[in-house]
């Protein structure tokens, strides 16, 4: 709703930019309460006559001087910018150094000849200055970072080599160890090998002795000889249908010795055996010699290894002369006459 009060006289008489610009002075106009007429709905803003009014040309200065000296206008990569206002506005513009809370952002070297000077050209000099510092800062900043991305990679790249260098060792220390491993496994079995050799010839060489100190103990029981018949042969010339000793097939009257040194306990005619004589050694071992044409030995009689004891013959259930040998132990179990003679070192 329009106010009934009339509108305030305008403070300017004539525009700025008139012929007579440079011949009228600026008023100051002070609004008031009374003289401000109130604003309705949208705000509005009224130009005032006379074109820009003195503050307005303050404010402007006051913007430029602080874009200026603030350094805002020093946008990176960005070319300097020249501001020039028309003579007519900048014949009225005041000092800027005038102007209060700019002064003191104004520098006092700017009649030293420097470029970086308050006025308004300068403000090109300070962008300018400004795009400098800018660009230097910015390179310093790209340089720190693309050292510090290199010593990152450094770093990582010797660790990576540490840890190949570290596996690398590892993996020959491994390697080694079982190479020894495989080498003292070897020694090891080598050095067992050669042991079992030496034990199995030690053994060898004292079962040879002992046969050999044996045999020099025992006698084969006859001479000139052929085997005829061997232990547990089947056949229906034995009554138990297995032949019970070992038969020596020689001339009638060859010698029959005493295998050991023993006891005679039996020496005559026993039935199928025909003239038969049992010797019986000093462990209880008994031999018998059967089939003999005669005996030279009685009963009770003590007799030595290789002493002649009778003589073959054809006594008894016999088809040939030959000397019929067993071998019983003490307890009356019958033995193979030609495991045990070999036992005792004999070759039959």
């Amino acid at each position: 709703m329009a106010s009934n009060m009339p509108a305030p006289e305008a403070p300017f008489v004539t525009s700025p930019f008139g012929d007579d610009a440079g011949e009228r002075e600026w008023e100051e106009w002070n609004p008031t309460a009374d003289s401000v007429r109130p604003v309705r709905g949208r705000h509005r803003v009224v130009k005032q006559r006379g074109g820009l009014a003195r503050s307005s040309t303050v404010l402007g200065v006051g913007v430029i001087a602080a874009v200026g000296a603030g350094g805002m206008a020093t946008a990176q990569d960005k070319p300097a910018v020249s501001i020039s206002l028309p003579d007519a506005i900048t014949d009225k513009l005041p000092d800027a150094k005038s102007l209060p809370g700019v002064g003191s952002l104004m520098s006092d070297d700017s009649d030293s000849g420097n470029d970086n000077t308050t006025t308004l050209g300068g403000v090109t000099t300070a962008v300018a200055d400004g795009d400098a510092a800018g660009s230097q800062r910015t390179a310093d900043a790209g340089e720190a970072l693309r050292a510090r991305i290199l010593q990152q990679a450094e770093q990582q790249q010797a660790e990576v080599d540490a840890e190949a260098k570290a596996a690398a060792e590892k993996a020959a220390a491994e390697q080694a160890a079982a190479l020894a491993e495989k080498q003292q496994t070897a020694a090891e079995a080598k050095a067992a090998e050669e042991k079992r050799k030496a034990e199995e010839a030690a053994a060898a060489k004292a079962e040879a002795e002992r046969l050999a100190k044996l045999a020099a103990s025992y006698s084969l029981p006859t001479s000139s000889y052929t085997i005829t018949s061997t232990y547990g042969e089947s056949g229906s010339m034995w009554s138990s249908g297995q032949h019970t000793g070992l038969d020596f097939a020689a001339p009638t009257g060859t010698p029959v010795k005493a295998v050991h040194g023993g006891t005679v306990t039996s020496a005559g005619w026993s039935g199928s055996y025909g003239y038969r004589i049992v010797l019986e050694l000093e462990d209880g071992t008994e031999v018998w010699y059967a089939h003999l044409s005669s005996m030279t030995a009685t009963a009770g009689q003590k007799v030595t290894t290789g002493e002649t004891i009778g003589r073959v013959g054809a006594t008894g259930n016999v088809t040939g002369p030959h000397l019929h040998l067993e071998v019983h132990t003490a307890g009356g179990s019958g033995l193979d006459p030609m495991a045990w003679l070999r036992d005792k070192g004999l070759t039959v």
